[in-house]
């Protein structure tokens, strides 16, 4: 899927929306962080063919660019899924278990951690810690918790979120 095509294959208006962006701080010294959220906003995350237009846009270095996204942790490369699921792998969750949790969705969503189901639904990462050590192992989708998890519960949280979806899509 090209980034400038949606699903449906029909002409998709970020392009003239990212240069809106770009001519909106084209002028502005120091903008270029501005420009690289208001883009990641648009599209979700930063592919190349973004970076490309906002390098030439601003008439920044492409690998300028580059080093900023890859430097700071709020930019991404690779897009993320609707529903954002952070495995906590802190002390007391991982002694738990939160490393065969992972595992079993990595399995489950057919993706590693940093990665992206192809649907685009979910993506799924670990972290050092969500604050509820008390639930181990815990982890969360977008902002909810699920903790005191097992295997069995992946299942059940994973069809949650598809039917969420399907209701959302009608």
């Amino acid at each position: 899927m090209s980034v400038n095509k949606c699903c449906c294959e029909c002409t998709d208006v970020r392009d003239a929306k990212l240069q809106e962006i770009i001519d909106k701080y084209k002028d502005t010294k120091g903008a270029l962080i501005q420009v690289l959220h208001e883009a990641q906003e648009l599209y979700g995350y930063l592919p190349l063919e973004v970076q490309k237009k906002i390098s030439e846009g601003l008439n920044v270095p492409l690998t300028e660019i580059y080093g900023v996204v890859t430097f700071y942790t709020q930019f991404s490369l690779k897009p993320k899924g609707k529903y954002r699921i952070q495995v906590c792998m802190g002390t007391a969750c991982y002694v738990k278990g939160s490393g065969m949790i992972l595992d079993k969705l990595k399995e489950k969503l057919g993706i590693d951690v940093g990665d992206c189901t192809e649907d685009r639904l979910f993506s799924l990462h670990a972290c050092r810690c969500i604050g509820a050590c008390g639930l181990a192992p815990a982890l969360m989708v977008n902002d909810e918790v699920y903790g005191r998890l097992t295997e069995k519960d992946l299942d059940d949280i994973i069809e949650k979120y598809r039917k969420l979806d399907a209701e959302s899509n009608q």
